[in-house]
C-alpha cells in the first residue's frame, strides 16, 4: 500500500515546498498519519513514531546511509557518517573509547576555562556568540591549541550560510584544511581528542567530519538554551540535565535523518521499494502529543517521567547514535553553569526554528549579561 501524501505541485511534487518550508511540509504530512510520503528528487517515505524510529535506526543492513541526504553536504560526505555495516561497527569501536562518557567528562575543566574567558558582557547575540565559543572549544578539546582557529573558522563558515551554500563543493578549502590537520595532529597532546584520530587510517577525513558535525549542531542548541534561561531565570533552579534535555527535545539539531532502503521491505501496510529515501524526523517525534504533554511548551520537569523508548532521539539511536552526544551535552551543561550567576536577561530576537542542514533560530537571539 502507498502512504498518504501532502498536497503537491505538479510537476515538481514537493520540491518547491521542501526548499521554502520543510518544517511546515513535515507537519502537514504528520497530520495525515505516522507514515507519509513525499515527492522530492526521488520518492521518500517519512515516519516519526517510536516504532518507525526503531524500524529504521535499528537495522543497518536494511537501511543504508550512503545514497541518503547526508552525502549532500561535503562537510559530512566522508568518514564514519558514510561508512556502512559491517565496516561501520569496527570503525565505531576504534573511536568509541575516546568519546565515552568518562574521558569526555575529563575535558570539563578545559571547556570551562574556554567559556569563562569568553563570557560576554553587555548586549550580545546568542547565535553568534555560541558559534564562536563552540569553535574555540573544538580547538581546545581536539588540539589543545595546536590548530589555528582562523583555519577552523574558514572551514566551518559555509555551514553558517543558508541553503544551498553548504552543499557547494570546495576542493581548495578542503585541501587547505587537510594540510592543516596533517600538520596539527602529530603535535596534539595526548590528553586531547585529536589523539583518537592520529594513527587511525583515514583519520584526517574522520576528524574533519567530526569537527563539522559537532559545530553548528552544538552552537544552535546552545543559543536556544541561553535564550530560554535568559527569558526564564527560574530554569536555573531546575535540574541541569533536564533543562538540556528539553532544549534537545524542542529543537533537535538533526531535525531530519535519512537512510536508503537496500531492498524491498514494508512497515505495517506501507510498501517501501528498494532505493526509496527513508526519512525519520526527531522534530516530529519530539512534538508528537501522543508522546509528550504540551509538546510545544518548554517544560524541563517532563523529564522527571520515563522517556518514551525510541521517542527521544536528538542524537539518533541504535548503533549509529551520534558519536559526539556526550561531548555536546558536556558543552551545554558547562556553559549553562557559567551563566548561572543571575546576570543574564533576554532582550529580543526570533527563536522560531528554521530548517537548513541543521535546525537553527530564525533570527538573532538578543541577550544581555549585566556588568
Amino acid at each position: 500500500m502507498r502512504p498518504p501524501f501532502p498536497r503537491a505541485q505538479p510537476p515538481v511534487g514537493h520540491l518547491g515546498r521542501w526548499g521554502r518550508e520543510p518544517l511546515q511540509l513535515l507537519e502537514e504530512g504528520a497530520a495525515l498519519g505516522p507514515v507519509f510520503g513525499l515527492r522530492l528528487w526521488r520518492n521518500a517515505i517519512v515516519g516519526y513514531s517510536p516504532d518507525w524510529n526503531r524500524f529504521v535506526l535499528g537495522n543497518l543492513d536494511l537501511f543504508r546511509s550512503r545514497g541518503s541526504m547526508s552525502g549532500l553536504s561535503p562537510h559530512l560526505a566522508a568518514g564514519l557518517v558514510q561508512t556502512e555495516a559491517p565496516e561501520h561497527r569496527q570503525r565505531r569501536a576504534e573511536l568509541n573509547p575516546a568519546f565515552a562518557r568518562q574521558p569526555i567528562e575529563a575535558l570539563a575543566p578545559r571547556i570551562g576555562e574556554v567559556v569563562r574567558r569568553g563570557l560576554p558582557v553587555g548586549d550580545f547575540d546568542a547565535v553568534s556568540w555560541s558559534s564562536g565559543i563552540v569553535r574555540e572549544i573544538l580547538c581546545a578539546t581536539f588540539f589543545s591549541g595546536a590548530f589555528p582557529q582562523s583555519m577552523l573558522a574558514d572551514f566551518l563558515r559555509p555551514l553558517d550560510a543558508p541553503l544551498p551554500v553548504p552543499f557547494l563543493r570546495r576542493p581548495l578549502l578542503f585541501r587547505r584544511m587537510n594540510r592543516a590537520l596533517e600538520r596539527a595532529l602529530p603535535e596534539a597532546p595526548d590528553d586531547c581528542l585529536g589523539v583518537a584520530f592520529r594513527d587511525l587510517p583515514g583519520g584526517v577525513d574522520e576528524i574533519r567530519v567530526a569537527l563539522s558535525a559537532g559545530y553548528d549542531t552544538t552552537a544552535h542548541t546552545l543559543a536556544w538554551l541561553l535564550h530560554h534561561v535568559a527569558s526564564d531565570p527560574e530554569l536555573f533552579t531546575h535540574d541541569r540535565a533536564a533543562v538540556v534535555n528539553e532544549v534537545l527535545r524542542l529543537y533537535p539539531a538533526g531535525w531530519l535523518g535519512s537512510r536508503r532502503a537496500a531492498e524491498d521491505t514494508s512497515f505495517d501496510d506501507i510498501d517501501i521499494p528498494r532505493g526509496t529515501l527513508v526519512l525519520y524526523s526527531p522534530y516530529l517525534t519530539h512534538r508528537d502529543p501522543a508522546l509528550w504533554w504540551e509538546p510545544t511548551a518548554f517544560r524541563p520537569e517532563r523529564f522527571a517521567d520515563p522517556i518514551p523508548a525510541w521517542g527521544f532521539v536528538p542524537f539518533a539511536a541504535g548503533e549509529r547514535t551520534c558519536l559526539g552526544s556526550s561531548f555536546a551535552r558536556l558543552v551545554l551543561r558547562t556553559v549553562l553553569d557559567a551563566f548561572a550567576d543571575g546576570r543574564l536577561s533576554a532582550v529580543g530576537g526570533d527563536p522560531r526554528p528554521k530548517a537548513g542542514i541543521t535546525l537553527a533560530p530564525s533570527g538573532p537571539l538578543n541577550l544581555r549579561r549585566a556588568e
